[in-house]
């Protein structure tokens, strides 16, 4: 698994100013709205958007929080995973 770093509603692998790959959300009424997921051309398909998604599930479940996937990319690989489900919104 990547690197990855925590900032206020963004997570990311590398640099802050240039991150190779990054998920934007909002926390808002107990749920972790992902709106974004971005992964630089050049790493992409290296897995670094799941990484991101796998620690964002982390992240929901240490702080009780249900992700509502506003981002395609984010709900392709929730909907896809049955373990990362016991957190996702119903939608």
């Amino acid at each position: 698994m990547s690197d990855i770093q925590e900032k206020k509603n963004l997570l990311y692998i590398g640099d802050e100013e240039e991150p190779m790959a990054h998920l934007a959300f909002e926390e808002q009424d107990g749920e972790m709205i992902i709106t974004s997921t971005v992964v630089d051309p050049d790493h992409r398909n290296q897995g670094l958007g799941t990484d991101l998604i796998d620690h964002a599930v982390n992240y929901a479940r240490k702080h009780k929080l249900i992700i509502d996937p506003a981002c395609p990319f984010a709900y392709e690989v929730m909907k896809d995973t049955p373990e990362y489900q016991v957190v996702m919104k119903e939608k």
